[in-house]
């Protein structure tokens, strides 16, 4: 990859990257480590990409194995509690906060590929391939996720 390709993808997919990290592990700094490691493989990387969606299909797959990779290793941080999180995105309103609490309060399992679905627009069947899961586990997911969030979210305005 030339250093201009490298630029211009890593300035539009880092933050991407930063989102899904944490939505997995729960933690900004191993969000913010996970960031440094995928731009370091994808300058070194000499795969040859099709497009701009099959680099950021890529780099999410990429942010995903390493986030699991991390998820096993025994000095792995703890997850920061999702109101600590809260407080460290700045939001416009305080619906918005309950819902991203609730949210980050999800398993991992269910956490990201709502993230996928809501926030970066890719299809189940795009999910799937990205998460190495059949189309019907990530519609399962996603239902279970959204009946969480909606049992949360009604027990928080109670």
């Amino acid at each position: 990859m030339n250093a201009k390709d490298f630029e211009t993808y890593a300035r539009r997919y880092k933050d991407t990257v930063y989102r899904v990290a944490l939505n997995f592990m729960g933690n900004p700094q191993d969000a913010e480590d996970a960031v440094q490691e995928v731009l370091m493989k994808l300058y070194l990387s000499h795969d040859i990409f099709e497009g701009e969606e099959h680099v950021k299909r890529w780099m999410i797959r990429v942010t995903l194995n390493y986030c699991k990779n991390l998820a096993r290793a025994a000095s792995r941080r703890m997850p920061t509690p999702p109101e600590e999180l809260a407080l460290s995105v700045p939001f416009e309103a305080e619906e918005q906060i309950a819902l991203f609490t609730a949210v980050m309060g999800l398993p991992e399992k269910y956490r990201v590929p709502l993230y996928l679905f809501y926030y970066e627009d890719y299809s189940v069947k795009e999910i799937g391939r990205i998460l190495g899961l059949g189309e019907s586990a990530v519609t399962t997911r996603l239902s279970r996720a959204r009946t969480m969030l909606r049992y949360e979210l009604e027990e928080v305005s109670m």
